[in-house]
């Protein structure tokens, strides 16, 4: 019976949000509800579980994501995404180009969502087509993949924050770690854009869809546009280091301040005003504006996170080992459990950050069988959920569509170039978070 459940809730929520459109706050809280009084749970009982459920995950990680938000917001408004990857460019250099994009994308796609970071620099694509003599589309799959690395395993990306309130893992660790593994499945992307690129072919017709994104010149220096991206990245990683179980800047005032600092909530609340700083010559009612559309963008990321929360609530109720066999397994053996979990969800219903908050769900009561248990497990059981989540990006996901449509390509072509490289990334992430597993 608690079999049949789990399958049941876990293909609603698929149909639901594939042939009905319907939107996964929805979905979530119905799977959640049907899943309770399915299990046998009192009304009262399921009730109390999906609140607590909704705001433990929320108490964790809501601001996280709104501050998170307002950063890419700013990042994208005032124009300094431009200036992060021109800024790549001219570090790895002219010839190299289809890797400065590859890696400007991975940069941004830390604050931005993929598809954003992708209509903002597509028009770069062309532009280095024309000087490098190097194919448009290997300059798109290559933004793509970059952008795409980033999206499911470096927070404040929603998708990473979600799994690892959810799995309570520390989010020091799984940025740190999603760092080591992220890079390799970047550089797949360009490699992978590099070998494809050249057989691929446009469209003869005219692009429809163009970016509405101006040219902006604020005056914005480089360190100026990095700094709200490194500065909450290195305060996080920074309280992860004071809190190794060596403590290796002791206890005293040291600790106490990167301890603080490196809270998510306040990393992220100074890298908001770093992102303030950019927008020092625009209007105040532009500044209000773009805090405005930032937190309408965030209250849904929020409230899906939160309804992924209490979906995981219901399902810890029962003993899913037993009902699975899983009376025993290795650390090994759970990751990839978890990694193909995450990927069939993906596939099946195209939302990364919908498989990553069901399938941190499913595995959280898993954990423990699986031999998970330090904080450093926990932070890989995070990343082999991220990287089942990109595996693979095809037709029902809405970037696949922006990256095929604003790279003028058809959907086959899509399917070979961007498709298929989504597929290699997911194998090259969950490669990496194996390696790591058993290297740490």
């Amino acid at each position: 019976m608690e079999i049949l459940v789990l399958i049941l809730v876990v293909l609603f929520i698929v149909i639901a949000t594939v042939q009905f459109k319907m939107h996964p706050i929805f979905s979530l809280t119905i799977a959640a509800v049907a899943s309770g009084f399915l299990l046998g749970l009192s009304p009262k009982d399921v009730m109390n579980t999906i609140g607590e459920g909704f705001g433990k995950t929320l108490s964790s990680i809501g601001l996280v994501i709104a501050f998170g938000t307002v950063i890419g917001v700013y990042l994208e408004k005032t124009g300094a995404t431009k200036v992060l990857a021109n800024s790549v460019l001219k570090i790895v250099g002219l010839k190299r180009s289809p890797l400065a994009i590859n890696l400007a994308g991975y940069i941004i796609s830390i604050p931005v969502f993929c598809d954003s970071g992708f209509i903002i620099l597509s028009s770069l694509n062309k532009a280095l087509s024309k000087k490098t003599g190097i194919s448009v589309l290997v300059f798109a799959i290559s933004l793509a993949t970059g952008l795409y690395a980033a999206h499911v395993f470096v927070p404040p990306t929603p998708g990473p924050l979600a799994a690892a309130a959810i799995l309570e893992a520390d989010l020091g660790m799984v940025l740190v770690f999603g760092l080591l593994v992220s890079v390799p499945v970047s550089l797949m992307g360009y490699f992978w854009a590099r070998f494809i690129g050249k057989s691929l072919k446009e469209k003869k017709e005219e692009q429809t869809i163009t970016s509405k994104e101006e040219e902006l010149d604020n005056g914005i220096k480089p360190i100026h546009a990095f700094l709200p991206l490194l500065v909450p990245i290195c305060l996080i990683a920074m309280k992860s280091v004071v809190n190794y179980p060596t403590f290796p800047l002791g206890k005293d005032v040291l600790f106490q301040v990167f301890d603080f600092l490196g809270n998510p909530i306040i990393a992220l609340l100074v890298g908001v005003f770093f992102a303030f700083f950019l927008a020092r010559e625009s209007s105040t009612k532009q500044k209000e504006s773009w805090v405005a559309d930032a937190f309408k963008q965030a209250g849904s990321i929020v409230l899906i996170t939160g309804a992924g929360g209490a979906f995981g609530a219901i399902l810890r109720t029962m003993d899913v080992a037993s009902i699975l066999n899983l009376q025993s397994t290795s650390g090994t053996g759970g990751l990839l459990i978890a990694f193909a979990i995450a990927a069939v969800l993906k596939t099946a219903q195209g939302s990364s950050t919908v498989a990553i908050i069901t399938t941190s769900a499913i595995i959280a009561p898993l954990l423990d069988i699986f031999g998970l248990i330090s904080i450093t497990d926990k932070a890989f059981a995070v990343l082999a959920i991220g990287a089942g989540a990109m595996t693979i990006s095809h037709i029902n996901d809405s970037y696949f569509w922006v990256v095929s449509q604003f790279s003028n390509i058809n959907v086959k072509t899509a399917l070979r170039g961007h498709t298929l490289g989504t597929l290699l990334q997911g194998i090259v992430g969950i490669t990496m978070v194996l390696l790591l597993y058993h290297i740490v």
